[in-house]
């Protein structure tokens, strides 16, 4: 008989609890130790052989620390016998290193998928790939499953909806704004955005109409927010009221807080779990945290349960 085992790494604690509870399923939590030179031990303290087992590890920061915890986590596993190892790791680290994007530079993100497969996971689920193409670096089954539900239902719960306008911060997240707007029955505006350095942009103009209207930037990350607060600051030159912005993953590096804290242009920043708050972000009035341990709970069921995954996001 079938059986499923969740285990749960020490990155997002909270997220795994939650899972826990919605698959009515008890968390293991693995004995995770460092030695005195900071390598990582794993043990996994219940019998897994034959069972379908599903790791929940984000890595987010430190990513090499939770990205290697995962591995070793997984490498355990399948020298216990598992039957099936799925990663499930809410936000994937590594995924802006997507391409060679100037000459001499890694594919970072083909790396990691190298090293969870060589580690011995059969099937990885993440969301909201920052580039969907690395759904091809895998040999193995991978599924990306989105947030977008999850803020639909708030932003029909909590945002009026007359005057409003969806905005993509550049252009490679117009197709994901579209799918909010033909949702919505809304128009779309577009930021052209110009990079001059890693974590450094400056927003140059808008494509579309914000004028008088109330404004939602959608991304699938937010870091150090130079980006947001400069296309918030763009906006409201252009005429836009209400200014609201929406991202999976909530990275939140130095100086994020600070930087969202001081914005008077911003009314809230939404994000999701994926990513667990520190301190000092949780004291940040403006950021609101959207739980998505229902969504992930329903593609680990239907992934156990060999259902269409897909089919939650018709």
């Amino acid at each position: 008989m079938r059986r499923i085992v969740l285990v749960s790494g020490t990155s997002n604690k909270a997220l795994s609890n939650q899972i826990s509870d919605f698959l009515d399923v008890p968390l293991v939590d693995p004995q995770i130790r460092r030695f005195a030179n900071g390598e990582i031990f794993c043990e996994i303290e219940k019998n897994v052989r034959g069972a379908d087992v599903f790791i929940v590890q984000t890595t987010s920061s430190p990513v090499n620390d939770n990205l290697m915890e995962l591995l070793i986590m997984i490498d355990a596993l399948k020298r216990a016998s598992a039957a099936s190892i799925t990663a499930v790791a809410p936000h994937y680290g590594y995924s802006r290193q997507d391409r060679k994007a100037s000459p001499r530079t890694p594919i970072s993100a083909k790396l990691v998928a190298d090293l969870l497969t060589v580690a011995g996971a059969n099937r990885v689920i993440t969301m909201d790939l920052h580039a969907g193409q690395i759904q091809g670096f895998f040999d193995i089954p991978f599924d990306n499953i989105y947030a977008s539900p999850v803020f639909l239902d708030y932003i029909k719960s909590n945002i009026s909806l007359e005057n409003l306008t969806l905005v993509s911060p550049d252009a490679g997240g117009v197709e994901r704004v579209r799918w909010y707007a033909k949702r919505l029955e809304k128009d779309i505006a577009m930021i052209d955005k110009r990079r001059t350095g890693p974590n450094v942009a400056q927003a140059m103009n808008i494509v579309g109409d914000v004028k008088d209207k109330d404004v939602i930037i959608v991304d699938d990350m937010i870091d150090t927010a130079g980006t947001l607060i400069e296309a918030a600051r763009t906006l409201k030159v252009h005429g836009a009221k209400k200014i609201y912005s929406f991202a999976t993953h909530g990275i939140f590096s130095s100086p994020a807080a600070e930087r969202i804290d001081n914005c008077d242009d911003l009314e809230a920043v939404v994000v999701t779990d994926t990513i667990p708050l520190t301190p000092e972000l949780k004291k940040v009035d403006k950021i609101k945290v959207l739980t998505t341990a229902e969504i992930l709970s329903k593609a680990i069921h239907r992934t156990f349960n060999h259902d269409s995954v897909s089919s939650l996001f018709n």
